[in-house]
């Protein structure tokens, strides 16, 4: 389905996985897990995505809008603590969905953490961020906070192919690492870029390093390099979107750099 808005989607699919109660936004969510990932992280999956990626490992919560409840920031602050606490993590984070969906939610649960040891990792596709620079500002609060801006592939068109939305969309990733950057957040720390490499060529890493280059040399060092875990549903997925990845791992031989 190329073409496809993510701002207009944002609007639609917030109408479903938000709520606001006695002035709080509570924000949809199907589970709260510890994991491997970042060598210890709990996590809070929260539903909706603003974007359709044919590679999903979660498509069947972000795609929809009406799974989980809704909790306030929180029980989501309490529920995630805790599991950090129970396992000694250092990490804490949302994923699952587009967490930046729900901007007074995400900005309360930030509040909250701004006062414990844990640090803070937001999983982001940056689109938000890269349309409203006001949004990376707010972002730059925060002391403990590192945002992984997650690339949907390495060029415009493959933007287009793996989301369904229009490539016009994908500079705005790009925007959003320029946002951060401007509003203090230092490249490479504080922020830095993921980006799916199963469906890249050589030469389409190439121009997406050049192009990271010039926002800042820093990026090109600090990405984190994704590629398609073959869970079954993903399978299922990549199956009905007519793609075969170049690059792919079982769930039981993901390498030690994607963990």
């Amino acid at each position: 389905m190329p073409g496809l808005d993510p701002f207009k989607l944002t609007e639609e699919v917030y109408k479903r996985v938000v709520r606001v109660i006695g002035g709080v936004e509570e924000r949809r969510y199907y589970r709260f897990r510890g994991g491997r990932w970042y060598g210890g992280i709990a996590t809070g999956d929260v539903v909706g995505c603003n974007l359709r990626c044919k590679f999903c490992w979660s498509w069947r919560y972000s795609y929809f809008s009406d799974k989980g409840g809704f909790y306030n920031p929180s029980s989501v602050f309490s529920t995630i603590t805790d599991i950090a606490s129970r396992r000694g993590y250092r990490y804490v984070r949302l994923s699952g969905g587009e967490p930046t969906i729900s901007r007074r939610h995400l900005v309360d649960l930030l509040k909250l953490f701004e006062e414990t040891k844990f640090v803070f990792i937001l999983e982001t596709n940056g689109l938000l961020i890269g349309r409203d620079e006001s949004y990376a500002r707010e972002l730059s609060r925060f002391h403990n906070i590192v945002v992984r801006v997650s690339f949907k592939g390495a060029t415009p068109e493959e933007f287009e192919v793996l989301t369904g939305a229009d490539r016009s969309y994908y500079e705005y990733q790009f925007r959003a690492l320029e946002n951060l950057m401007n509003s203090g957040l230092r490249p490479g720390e504080d922020f830095y870029p993921a980006i799916m490499l199963s469906f890249s060529t050589d030469e389409n890493y190439r121009v997406f390093k050049k192009r990271l280059s010039q926002t800042h040399p820093a990026l090109v060092e600090s990405i984190d390099e994704e590629y398609v875990i073959l869970y079954p549903h993903v399978v299922e997925l990549l199956r009905r979107s007519g793609l075969k990845p170049r690059v792919a791992y079982r769930p039981d031989g993901v390498p030690d750099f994607m963990i």
